[in-house]
């Protein structure tokens, strides 16, 4: 064993570190060994050979494992450390704070997040302005010049007719309402294609969007019928949605359609076959106890109040099997696949259903009176539905779906703040209590199918960082008896106290 001057450290005089004297220069190898899978510089050879062997796959007639180190003959290079020189490469120093830093801030997941939290924004902004704006005009009244005759005391006869200033209501068209709204939803088609035109400016990809559009719905009649059933149970959904606004308030309404989730999740699991999952039956459970509370939050003689729960909870129903139907009989339709069909349902809604809305205005089950029917209600809570169903099918393309639903949960709470602060509406008992459960419910269903594994890897990760602690350091041993030092029975020499 020799000992290096430099490093301090022993080595042995071999062929690959030949010992020098002090005076000698150091000689320039002539044989370099590399090893091409490793970062760090060849290891030198001073003995002359003319073997080159590759080390990543064959070259020319060579077998040689993968990973064998090469040879290569006549190449010049600095003269060799004592240990073999080792210079880390670019690719092995660890990335510095600052640029983790900024692939955590700008990775994809990150901007799905913040998007989605905007989308969730947007989505609860929306669907409370539409339906607090369809509850204003319901409870709007005017002061409308009416005609009026009086009989004559003792007489048959009818006084001379005068005029006189009644309130009335202005607004009471729940049909109407729903009708006027679906139309809206005709623009999802032309949206689609004026975003696709701004993104991409060339029109043959336009002319493939189309021509696969067409081809996915090329058997007409059956597409036809397909639409029909869609624009049936959306149109039917929707008026019970907006016929309980009429009589209850726009929280327990919107707390009642909330709970279309767990009936989606029911019809799932049972036309769809979806993975049966415990924690979302106990969601179902929930949502329908908290449907019973608020059916029965007026007491019993209330039957008007029970009516709107009823309305509200089919609502949610109806959207729970509009939703289920599509997926089984669409499929995974493409976003312009799912435009069309919306745009085809507006204009099914607006040619066979525009004879209706004329026979019920005509025949006075409905009221609208044109001259103070508050437009600006009508066209923004029209355009707030459009935003909020275009954020709830398009907004996938941008963030994760959970965040589409919270929006819907979000916006129960909002609607009760705005509930207490404009009409000023008591959250208390049976009412509180079954909003409340529903929300609950809500949560619950959102619950991954897998969701105690997530449980059990927080356990564990609690359980690993307690056992990495910096154990106590051991006590010292006495190497002469190989006894504990701090022995209360022995001294450190090894006799017994």
């Amino acid at each position: 064993m020799a000992e290096d001057g430099g490093a301090r450290r022993p080595s042995i005089a071999t062929i690959f570190n030949p010992r020098r004297g002090r005076g000698s220069a150091p000689s320039r190898p002539s044989v370099v060994v590399t090893d091409e899978d490793s970062p760090g510089p060849p290891l030198q050879l001073s003995n002359g050979s003319g073997l080159r062997v590759g080390s990543a796959g064959l070259s020319g007639s060579s077998t040689t494992p993968v990973g064998s180190p090469s040879i290569n003959l006549g190449s010049p290079g600095p003269p060799a450390d004592v240990e073999g020189s080792v210079t880390e490469s670019p690719r092995d120093t660890p990335p510095s704070k600052c640029c983790r830093f900024r692939k955590a801030v700008f990775s994809k997941t990150t901007r799905k997040i913040v998007v989605g939290w905007v989308v969730t924004c947007c989505v609860t902004t929306s669907w409370v302005g539409a339906t607090h704006l369809i509850k204003d005009m319901f409870l709007r009244t005017a002061s409308v010049p009416t005609t009026l005759t009086t009989p004559l005391a003792n007489t048959t006869t009818s006084s001379p007719p005068y005029t006189e200033a009644v309130q009335r209501e202005v607004f009471d068209a729940p049909f109407f309402t729903t009708w006027f709204c679906t139309a809206w939803t005709g623009l999802f088609f032309p949206l689609y294609l004026a975003c696709h035109s701004c993104l991409r400016r060339d029109k043959a990809s336009l002319r493939l969007t189309l021509k696969t559009i067409a081809h996915n719905f090329r058997d007409r009649g059956k597409f036809m019928t397909r639409c029909c059933l869609f624009c049936l149970l959306w149109v039917v959904t929707n008026y019970m949605y907006v016929y309980s606004l009429r009589i209850l308030d726009c929280t327990d309404v919107m707390a009642l359609y909330s709970a279309h989730v767990s009936f989606v999740y029911l019809l799932s699991w049972v036309i769809l076959h979806d993975q049966f999952v415990g924690v979302r039956i106990v969601a179902v459970i929930m949502c329908n106890t908290g449907i019973a509370l608020l059916a029965y939050m007026d007491g019993i003689t209330r039957t008007k109040t029970l009516g709107g729960v009823v309305l509200a909870a089919a609502s949610a129903a109806g959207s729970a099997v509009y939703k289920v139907l599509f997926k089984k009989v669409i499929g995974e339709a493409s976003f312009g696949q799912v435009s069309l069909i919306f745009t085809v349902i507006a204009l099914l809604n607006t040619i066979l259903l525009s004879p209706l809305v004329a026979a019920f205005y005509f025949s006075g089950y409905e009221t609208v009176l044109w001259s103070h029917l508050p437009w600006p209600n009508l066209l923004v809570a029209a355009a707030l539905s459009l935003a909020a169903n275009l954020l709830g099918n398009f907004g996938i393309a941008f963030t994760f779906e959970i965040f589409i639903t919270l929006g819907l949960v979000l916006a129960v709470p909002v609607s009760a703040a705005l509930d207490i602060k404009w009409y000023g509406v008591k959250f208390e008992g049976m009412k509180l209590a079954g909003v409340v459960l529903i929300m609950c419910g809500f949560f619950l269903v959102l619950f991954p199918a897998n969701w105690p594994e997530y449980i059990t890897k927080v356990l564990r990760w609690g359980r690993h960082r307690k056992r990495n602690q910096p154990r106590q350091q051991p006590e010292p041993v006495d190497y002469r008896t190989g006894l504990i030092s701090r022995s209360h029975l022995r001294s450190p020499s090894g006799l017994i106290r």
